[in-house]
């Protein structure tokens, strides 16, 4: 049984707009999502053995925020990656890890969720998961595997789900 965990960044700095998509920041409102997750993630209380994650700035950023602790490792291939170049950059860098976190993007994160979980392991939080996964959402999965390659559709069941909103209604959508 492997752990794995999803992270998505926090709400991004749309301000300067001359920025690269790589290089946008978070905003404050991104920043006390980021601080607030990573209080909930510490208390959620597994211990990550590897932290992989896209090195865009928004990643860095929230990780900053989030899990000071962290030593993530950085894999350009995680910059808006497709579902299935995050399966291939567990395979790749989980090693022998029992619990690892993804720090990165949607659409990919989501997409991920969605392939994780088989029908029959379909629950309430996946329901809530799949409705929309917004910024700084953090999942956690069991995964039915001995090693990070053989993870593959259908292996998971996700066990734990938390939004920004959940834990404070004033990070919750802008209308």
């Amino acid at each position: 049984m492997k752990i794995l965990g999803l992270l998505r960044h926090a709400k991004s700095d749309w301000d300067d707009m001359k920025k690269r998509d790589f290089d946008r920041g978070l905003n404050d409102r991104g920043r006390r999502g980021a601080a607030l997750m990573g209080d909930h993630i510490r208390q959620h209380g597994v211990a990550w053995d590897k932290v992989l994650a896209s090195p865009a700035a928004r990643v860095r950023h929230t990780i900053d925020a989030a899990l000071p602790e962290a030593d993530p490792v950085f894999d350009e291939r995680l910059y808006l990656a497709s579902a299935g170049t995050i399966f291939e950059c567990l395979a790749d860098k989980a090693g022998d890890a029992g619990a690892v976190l993804v720090v990165g993007h949607n659409p990919g994160l989501q997409e991920l969720l969605f392939e994780l979980v088989a029908p029959s392991n379909e629950n309430a939080l996946f329901d809530e998961a799949m409705t929309k996964l917004p910024t700084a959402s953090y999942c956690v999965f069991e995964c039915n595997i001995e090693n990070w390659p053989d993870l593959a559709p259908g292996c998971a069941r996700l066990v734990h789900f938390a939004r920004p909103r959940d834990l404070d209604p004033d990070l919750g959508p802008e209308y």
